[in-house]
């Protein structure tokens, strides 16, 4: 898969050994710091077609910095049921690196949150309002990510959080 083999032995540990057709393609272009944009329909493999590269260019990327607890890599969603089912994904395949994965939503204590994120975390999953809302209190830094992900960025549209995403990127210092 051309990604650290600590990851392939984290997915192959959980029984996930075979490619999509959405992971062989976007995998080259995404570990190269391209963006891209992918569709696939449910279940046909798009979280790990984002994840695993996020995953390992935070992890090893020369052209990302090291990790110091402040956020490389965001990934921004519409609903809190995703944000938790693509931050256990990533922690399935994180589970052999040192790469902290921190999930983010409303509906989730506030101050809970807020001290993971004080505790020093690599990989946020969110969603736009509680983004922002810890941004704007300071809570949540955001100069450092040197890969965003925008999923699902079609169904944030139809909700209306283009806004708060046009907030967010405007935090991005690379971007």
């Amino acid at each position: 898969m051309g990604v650290a083999a600590e990851i392939c032995d984290a997915l192959a540990a959980r029984g996930i050994t075979h490619t999509f057709a959405i992971q062989e393609l976007t995998l080259p272009i995404a570990l190269s710091g391209t963006d891209l944009i992918g569709q696939a329909r449910t279940g046909m493999g798009k979280t790990y077609g984002f994840g695993v590269p996020l995953l390992d260019r935070v992890f090893d990327a020369a052209d990302v910095p090291e990790l110091d607890g402040s956020p490389r890599g965001l990934v921004v969603v519409p609903t809190r049921e995703l944000a938790v089912q693509v931050a256990n994904d990533l922690a399935i395949a994180a589970a052999q690196i040192p790469v902290r994965v921190a999930t983010i939503l409303g509906g989730r204590d506030f101050d809970e949150q807020r001290a993971t994120l004080r505790a020093g975390v690599d990989v946020v999953v969110g969603t736009p309002g509680r983004l922002l809302d810890l941004y704007q209190r300071k809570d949540l830094r955001l100069d450092k990510v040197s890969v965003l992900v925008l999923d699902e960025a079609d169904e944030m549209l139809d909700l209306g959080f283009m806004p708060d995403i046009e907030k967010i990127l405007a935090a991005l210092s690379d971007f």
